[in-house]
């Protein structure tokens, strides 16, 4: 583990998403209709709309907007024209930038995303460039303040539903999983009262690129702040060792 506080780079975002709260709704919305078109209205019965109500809920989406998102799919479900694509490309110094969006235009979604890595310096490479230096993991970050369990009884309890490994930092709990134990580990957790402040599959970086270049740090900034502005993406994982606040 790096001495970085995943918790801190989360607070973080989350205090960056609050002033754009509209945005992120409209992304989970995006997730919820596709879930729903493919697996149905009923989370009971369609574990991927059921771990996205989850994402949601720590995205602090209130339950009335979760529901109208569902009827609205299920409404709609044939009009759900909605593609995932994913880009992968450089950034400064040779960072790895993956890139997924749902998108109903690929030609305005591939162009933005183009323009996204130009503007940083960067480029878009070829399917595969960088994707092997990740590693598809759930990945779940529970605040230490909010949970009632002390470290060992929380790892157990992840680690009795199927979870690969659990890490202690300073202000934040971590317990990763593999992406078909993921969904199983975070109803163990939820069934068991733990609050969690980000459940979700994600992409980790086997290794991690310090940029001491300002310019470099101005210009892969630049990039994920275009990708985050453009509503079609939905996911950017880097494996920048961003600093963190007051770094």
């Amino acid at each position: 583990m790096s001495g970085h506080s995943k918790f801190a780079n989360i607070k973080h975002k989350k205090e960056k998403n609050d002033a754009a709260k509209g945005k992120i709704f409209t992304r989970l919305g995006r997730e919820i209709a596709v879930a729903v078109k493919e697996g149905g209205a009923d989370p009971a019965n369609n574990s991927k709309l059921k771990d996205i109500i989850a994402k949601a809920k720590s995205n602090n989406m209130p339950n009335d907007t979760i529901e109208r998102s569902i009827k609205k799919a299920a409404g709609d479900a044939n009009n759900v024209n909605y593609e995932f694509v994913s880009y992968e490309g450089y950034g400064p110094s040779g960072t790895a930038i993956i890139v997924e969006a749902l998108t109903d235009n690929k030609n305005r979604t591939a162009a933005n995303v183009r323009n996204a890595f130009t503007k940083g310096n960067g480029n878009v490479g070829t399917q595969g460039c960088v994707s092997f230096m990740f590693d598809t993991k759930g990945q779940i970050i529970i605040d230490k303040e909010e949970c009632k369990q002390d470290a060992d009884e929380l790892m157990m309890i992840a680690l009795d539903a199927g979870a690969d490994d659990f890490n202690e930092e300073e202000d934040s709990f971590e317990v990763l999983t593999s992406e078909d134990a993921f969904s199983a580990v975070r109803e163990a957790l939820e069934a068991a009262g733990i609050p969690m402040i980000e459940a979700e599959v994600t992409m980790i970086p086997q290794t991690y690129v310090t940029l001491t270049d300002d310019n470099d740090i101005k210009m892969i900034q630049r990039t994920l702040d275009l990708l985050d502005e453009d509503d079609d993406v939905q996911n950017v994982y880097h494996n920048w060792d961003m600093p963190e606040e007051g770094e």
